[in-house]
């Protein structure tokens, strides 16, 4: 796909992963809607990015935008749609586990009620993420909802084709959902990565990359690409 020209719709692109993405869409020359449920924290975006609010939880809410988005070209979720239960699994607080599933839900309201406004000929991105397939100790419910989403992308590819959906999974990514500053989060990342093959935090950029490739590629579909330094090999 050129996307020169063509309308991508991101949730979630108003920060970290989605906005690097948005920006890199538009600076390919194409026209992007990123959405949150807070538009204010991207700021001041480029040309070509329109801001708009929405809670991918809303499901009438996400279904009414993306109506009125249609035609869409190339449709984005990167939105974590709440919070995260991180611990051991066997002290673990229930309801924080089952809130961190409202990533697997925001993700099938968008699939599910944008897939009809996408070209024939378009994608669907997702983002999961490495604990997917690599649980590191206390990451249980990441690694849960990140195969979830891997699962569904997998099951939907053949119901849609020929438009195409994929998967990027980061792994340790240095953007601002974390909130530690200064030497705290220098220290945080380094430990976090020490065993990758490449011992460092990725950035929101090289994840976008993975996701402007899916988006470009037309021979690619029910896949997931890992954008990770290497944890899948530590």
């Amino acid at each position: 796909m050129d996307v020169a020209g063509k309308k991508a719709v991101i949730f979630g692109g108003t920060s970290g992963i989605g906005l690097a993405a948005a920006k890199q869409l538009a600076a390919l020359g194409c026209e992007v809607i990123a959405v949150s449920r807070n538009p204010d924290k991207a700021g001041d975006v480029p040309a070509g990015i329109t801001l708009k609010q929405c809670d991918v939880l809303d499901r009438d809410a996400v279904s009414g935008l993306l109506q009125e988005c249609a035609p869409i070209d190339i449709l984005v979720s990167a939105a974590t749609g709440g919070g995260r239960a991180i611990g051991p699994f066997l002290s673990m607080d229930m309801d924080g586990y089952q809130a961190s599933f409202d990533k697997l839900w925001g993700y099938a309201n968008v699939v599910r009620f944008g897939a009809e406004h996408v070209s024939e000929n378009g994608s669907i991105v997702l983002v999961s993420g490495t604990p997917a397939r690599k649980c590191k100790p206390g990451q249980v419910s990441l690694s849960s909802v990140g195969a979830s989403v891997e699962a569904l992308v997998r099951a939907v590819a053949p119901e849609i084709a020929p438009k195409r959906i994929n998967v990027v999974a980061p792994g340790t990514i240095d953007t601002p959902m974390v909130a530690m500053e200064g030497d705290e989060r220098t220290a945080f990342y380094s430990k976090a990565t020490a065993t990758n093959v490449i011992p460092r935090a990725g950035t929101a950029e090289e994840v976008a990359q993975g996701i402007v490739f899916m988006a470009q590629n037309d021979f690619v579909t029910g896949t997931t690409i890992d954008v990770d330094g290497g944890w899948l090999l530590s």
